[in-house]
């Protein structure tokens, strides 16, 4: 089991952290805390096990995120991934989908403290790793201080000791995921209120960090950030992490140096099947700012779907930033 330490983590999001995405900002941080996409606990007991729970051991310290609603089924899937080697179980309270909702999972739970905690209780009777919960602070007009406080109380103690909090409310009609990530105003002083009402627990907080700045200054009052979508568009935005959160003091990789690095991975992945895209996607920002990065991007995005497409893909893409 890898030593876990939450001050900063990447969020599972859908679509984007897979496996080849975690192995990539592996690279670029070792101590961030990274999770996997969400994995519902039915395609886990009905489908391909050992697909949905594949990852590189580099990804350590990594958690599974899991969707469901159903305490056996999600203690069953709990045990699963702690056989694996998963370092934590974390449970989806936050997504406001309509299929999450349609499944009776995700924010629409947290209309239903009772059954969060009947699941965390199931979940934690199967495993010794850490069983944590991701939510937002509210949902629809169930978003009163009132109702956080009693869900975190009630869930707390059926055992989750670990909260990781959306910083936004999320309405189950009429939004969008993704508008649900933007239209609902951050309260970034709800969390801290959380965590002072709760100062026992551990509350990780979410929600439109993109700057190290801002880590810092959600540091002071809480014990851990995570960001998401910022770490899509740049994942450079990690590479000082180890050096200034977790006070490491090896030398800042370089762009050039983590892309030589992941091109042995592609080689290595390519060689068992896998098409180049399906890597190369998660590399489209890792210039963000640099010369030559609109070119960059534009070749790997026209040339890495064709077929037979290969590494020289990305070292023609390479060249582009290194001569600009």
């Amino acid at each position: 089991m890898s030593l876990i330490n939450r001050k900063f983590c990447v969020a599972p999001m859908m679509t984007h952290t897979d496996r080849h995405f975690r192995y990539f900002l592996r690279l670029i941080s070792k101590r961030v805390m990274l999770y996997t996409e969400m994995l519902t606990t039915g395609a886990l007991i009905h489908g391909d096990r050992a697909h949905f729970l594949t990852y590189n051991q580099e990804e350590h310290p990594l958690a599974l995120q899991l969707g469901g609603s159903e305490p056996l089924q999600l203690g069953q899937c709990a045990l699963l991934a702690e056989d694996k080697g998963y370092d934590e179980i974390n449970l989806n309270i936050g997504c406001p989908s309509n299929r999450v909702q349609s499944g009776q999972f995700g924010a629409c739970l947290m209309a239903r403290p009772d059954l969060v905690a009947e699941c965390v209780h199931s979940m934690q009777s199967k495993v010794e790793i850490p069983v944590t919960v991701k939510t937002r602070i509210g949902i629809d007009q169930l978003d009163r201080y009132e109702d956080l406080f009693n869900f975190i109380r009630i869930v707390s103690n059926a055992g989750c000791k670990i909260f990781i909090i959306h910083a936004r409310k999320a309405w189950l009609k009429g939004l969008s995921p993704r508008q649900n990530r933007e239209i609902p105003p951050l309260r970034y002083e709800v969390v801290y209120a959380i965590k002072k009402d709760f100062p026992d627990l551990e509350i990780i907080i979410n929600g439109g960090i993109t700057s190290l700045q801002q880590c810092r200054t959600h540091l002071q009052q809480l014990d851990g950030v995570m960001l998401g979508r910022a770490v899509c568009h740049n994942p450079y935005l990690l590479a000082e992490i180890d050096q200034n959160i977790f006070q490491q003091t090896d030398p800042v990789i370089s762009r050039h140096e983590i892309l030589q690095q992941y091109m042995g991975y592609i080689d290595s992945q390519l060689a068992q099947g896998v098409y180049l895209n399906h890597m190369s996607r998660h590399i489209l920002g890792l210039f963000q700012e640099q010369h030559g990065a609109r070119a960059y991007r534009r070749l790997l995005s026209e040339q890495a779907c064709k077929p037979g497409a290969d590494l020289r893909v990305i070292k023609q893409a390479m060249q582009l930033v290194q001569i600009a």
